[in-house]
């Protein structure tokens, strides 16, 4: 499998995906689902200050490789 415009895309949408989604459930089911919400903009600050992004180990695991756009 390729990304397009690389790992940074995938993991800005999964990173909006969670964020969205934790919002969702916390609003209708439990106020507990915003702590996963937290915790995903713990994990942007983290990758963003240190340069060690969780989600791109996690997407090496499955062997997902960039692809330069043309």
């Amino acid at each position: 499998m390729y990304l397009i415009n690389g790992k940074g895309s995938l993991i800005r949408l999964i990173a909006g995906s969670f964020v969205i989604g934790g919002s969702l459930l916390g609003y209708y089911l439990s106020p507990n689902y915003l702590f996963f919400t937290m915790f995903v903009g713990a994990m942007l600050i983290l990758s963003s200050t240190t340069g060690i992004c969780p989600m791109e180990l996690f997407l090496k695991l499955f062997k997902i490789e960039e692809k330069e756009a043309k």
